[in-house]
């Protein structure tokens, strides 16, 4: 009796802190925004699911394939199911995009999360022309991901991959869920990889971390490199390379042009 007590007594002191305050608070705005939320996703996946048949088709286009490689369904709704997920990603970003836009925006005027803050002295960045050229950079960086996995990392893998099964005296028939989500995680590690110069000039230039810090774990760095390219890559090594070395020489990059244009040494 005496631990369940205990145990409201906590809950109760918690939900009349600052943290509990902003908890309340997010319940409230998920439980009100729901169904706009909800409505948001349904859009994006009415709007996207009549397109979805024609992206698959441009994608499974013989010039998009290598040679004698024919594209298979192994059950009768895969195809309507690809597209329904393809159509529910595109409804699933918007919604996000909406949560977090509305949802910062709120935050940034609440009074518990103004509290919050001060308790911690932390002062939130005003948008200025540094935030917009981060944003804009980091676009540039996720477009050029995205190029890179397209026309030339995809096509590359995708000869490597069929030269070598025929070599073996294998009939290359590939499912379609299995070749769209192979070129989907493709892209998807491309454009986070891309990232990596972005993110290291943020962390050095907002003092977070020492250039000599960096420096010292450059072989760390690389390493995970390589770890995050295992876990978004296709299960071969030269995936697995031709995903990392990107990000390994972007960082580099970064670190270089970090060095050059600031004469401190962080």
């Amino acid at each position: 009796m005496a631990e369940a007590e205990r145990l409201v007594s906590a809950v109760d002191e918690l939900l009349d802190s600052t943290g509990g305050e902003i908890l309340t608070a997010f319940r409230e705005y998920l439980r009100k925004r729901i169904k706009i939320l909800m409505g948001v996703f349904a859009l994006g996946f009415v709007a996207t699911f009549p397109l979805t048949k024609t992206f698959i088709t441009w994608l499974i286009e013989p010039e998009r394939l290598p040679d004698d490689v024919d594209i298979i369904v192994i059950t009768p709704v895969e195809f309507i199911l690809l597209q329904v997920r393809l159509a529910a990603h595109v409804g699933l970003m918007c919604m996000v995009v909406i949560f977090l836009t509305e949802g910062s925006w709120r935050a940034s005027k609440h009074a518990a999360v103004r509290q919050r803050l001060s308790e911690l002295q932390f002062k939130p960045p005003r948008p200025n022309r540094n935030m917009v050229i981060t944003f804009f950079s980091a676009l540039a960086l996720l477009t050029f991901g995205v190029y890179y996995s397209w026309n030339w990392l995809t096509p590359m893998l995708l000869e490597y991959l069929t030269t070598d099964a025929q070599t073996a005296g294998l009939s290359t028939e590939w499912r379609l869920t299995s070749y769209i989500g192979f070129i989907a995680n493709l892209a998807l590690a491309s454009a986070v990889g891309f990232q990596a110069p972005l993110l290291t000039l943020i962390v050095l230039r907002m003092g977070l971390v020492a250039r000599a810090t960096v420096r010292s774990y450059r072989r760390h760095i690389w390493f995970s490199a390589f770890i995050l390219g295992a876990f978004m890559s296709p299960p071969d090594p030269l995936s697995l390379f031709l995903v990392a070395m990107p990000v390994v020489v972007l960082f580099e990059i970064a670190l270089f042009l970090d060095t050059i244009t600031r004469t401190e040494q962080k």
